[in-house]
C-alpha cells in the first residue's frame, strides 16, 4: 500500500512519490474532508488490460468492473479475491445500477445497453436509434425518474481491441436518454466522443465528459454541465477544462463535488468548478466509483489495475 499524503503546494507543483504521486492540492483543507492524511492505497486488481466500468453492487457485496479489452467482467467481493464474473462480456464497458439493484451494461461489441434481471436473464434496454444501431455505448447513469442516460461514442466500431470494427450508423455521438416507457432520444448531439457521466446529487445537473477530437484535430479536454429538467438537458456550459489528457469516467460525492478519471489520476473539482486536486496513478486512470459497505470507498480503474483507497465522503445517489 501506498500513502497518500496531502500538501499545501501549488497544484502545477506536485512532489512525485514511487508509485504514487503525493496528493497535490489549491485547497488542502477542502481536500481533507475527502481523504484522511496518510490514506493509503491498495492495489485489488492487476492482472487487467484495460479496466472500466466499476459499480458497487450492494446484493453480491462486490466490486463489479470491466476488463473491456480482455473482454471479460470481474467481480471482487468485500475482502476476497477477484472471480471472473462474466466472459465473455461483449466488450463490456460503463456499469451502473437502477433503482431496483439491476445491473445495467453498456457493450461495446453488441452496440447495446443491456440490464441483468433477477433471474439472471438479459434485457436489451436500447441498440437502435432511428434506423441505425448504436455506436458502441460507454456509459451509463440512471436517473430519479427511471430513465437510463448513455454516452454512444465510437470507440468499440474504430479499435477492434475494444470491440469489432464496423461503419457508424448514426450521424454522430450522442448522448442520450432512454425514458422509462422505452423511448429513446439523443439529449446531447454536439459532443466528438462523450465519455463519462454523472449527475449532481439532487439530480439537476448533469456532467458529461468531451474525450474527443474537433474536426480540426484539436482536444476539447472538457468537462460539460447541462441543466435537467423534464427529461431535457439546456444550458450546456463548460465545467471543467484540463490542461492535458482528456477526462473519462465522473461521478459526484453527496457535497457535489466532482471527480473525474484522466491521463494522471483522479482530479476533483468543488461543484463550483474550483479544481481541488489530484489523486495520482502511475499511467491513465479511466473510471471510478464509489462503494464498499459504508459507501466511502473510492475505486479507481487505472490500466491493468484496480485501486482503493478510503475517504471521508459518501457518492452521490439520485433521489427518486
Amino acid at each position: 500500500m501506498t500513502a497518500l499524503t496531502l500538501t499545501r503546494r501549488p497544484f502545477l507543483g506536485i512532489a512525485l512519490l514511487a508509485p504514487f504521486a503525493a496528493l497535490a492540492a489549491l485547497a488542502a483543507d477542502e481536500l481533507a474532508a475527502i481523504l484522511a492524511p496518510g490514506a493509503h492505497v491498495r492495489t485489488l486488481y492487476a492482472d487487467g488490460e484495460w479496466c472500466e466500468g466499476p459499480v458497487w453492487v450492494p446484493a453480491l457485496n462486490s466490486l463489479v468492473f470491466s476488463d473491456v479489452r480482455r473482454n471479460r467482467m470481474i467481480r471482487i467481493p468485500d475482502g476476497g479475491s477477484p472471480v471472473t464474473f462474466r466472459e465473455p462480456s461483449h466488450n463490456a464497458n460503463g456499469n451502473t445500477l437502477d433503482g431496483q439493484g439491476r445491473l445495467i451494461t453498456c457493450q461495446h461489441r453488441t452496440g447495446r445497453v443491456v440490464r441483468q434481471d433477477v433471474d439472471g436473464s438479459f434485457t436489451v434496454l436500447a441498440e437502435r436509434y432511428r434506423n441505425g444501431r448504436l455506436n458502441s455505448p460507454n456509459d451509463a447513469v440512471v436517473a430519479g425518474d427511471g430513465a437510463v442516460w448513455f454516452t454512444d461514442p465510437t470507440y468499440g466500431i474504430t479499435q477492434a481491441s475494444e470491440g469489432e470494427p464496423r461503419p457508424s450508423e448514426q450521424a454522430g455521438s450522442f448522448v442520450y436518454r432512454l425514458a422509462p416507457d422505452g423511448t429513446l432520444a439523443a439529449a446531447a448531439t454536439d459532443f466528438h466522443q462523450p465519455n463519462g457521466l454523472a449527475f449532481s446529487p439532487d439530480g439537476r445537473v448533469l456532467y458529461v465528459a468531451e474525450s474527443g477530437r474537433a474536426p480540426d484535430g484539436s482536444k476539447p479536454r472538457t468537462i460539460r454541465a447541462f441543466d435537467v429538467s423534464g427529461g431535457q438537458l439546456s444550458n450546456g456550459r463548460i465545467f471543467a477544462r484540463l490542461e492535458a489528457g482528456v477526462p473519462d469516467g465522473l461521478k459526484t460525492d453527496t457535497d457535489g463535488r466532482v471527480y473525474a478519471g484522466t491521463g494522471d489520476g483522479v482530479r476533483v473539482w468543488s461543484p463550483d468548478g474550483a479544481l481541488l486536486g489530484l489523486i495520482p496513478t502511475e499511467g491513465p486512470c479511466a473510471n471510478i466509483a464509489f462503494g464498499g459497505p459504508d459507501g466511502r470507498r473510492l475505486y479507481i480503474c487505472a490500466g491493468p489495475k484496480v485501486l482503493a483507497v478510503e475517504t471521508r465522503v459518501r457518492g452521490a445517489r439520485v433521489p427518486a
